[in-house]
């Protein structure tokens, strides 16, 4: 066996690795600057289809927030001196005074 076989290091290992992981570009200038458009296709699908999901998840979270609130009502174009609105009416605290002690 030769002492060449398990070296990793060499620059012919290298260029093998390399070589099946980098893609080549195309030599033919039209078939690159084909390649090059449907790069940037495919770039400009992906980004409106995240756009769109991103729209989508922002409505579904409202329409969520709406659906959990039945109770509340949405505010209407009323007088805006009229404030509406909850209340209770609370008494007046009482004041404990202390005994007067009588004394025998």
């Amino acid at each position: 066996m030769f002492a060449q076989t398990f070296r990793f290091g060499t620059s012919h290992f290298h260029s093998r690795v390399r070589s099946a992981f980098e893609p080549r570009k195309p030599r033919h200038r039209l078939l690159r600057f084909a390649l090059g458009v449907v790069g940037l296709g495919v770039l400009a699908v992906l980004v409106a289809f995240s756009v769109a999901l991103g729209a989508a998840m922002i409505a579904a979270g409202m329409l969520y927030k709406l659906w959990k609130q039945p109770g509340k009502r949405v505010a209407r174009s009323q007088d805006a001196r009229i404030v509406e609105g909850e209340f209770r009416v609370v008494g007046q605290p009482t004041i404990e005074r202390p005994h007067a002690q009588t004394s025998l």
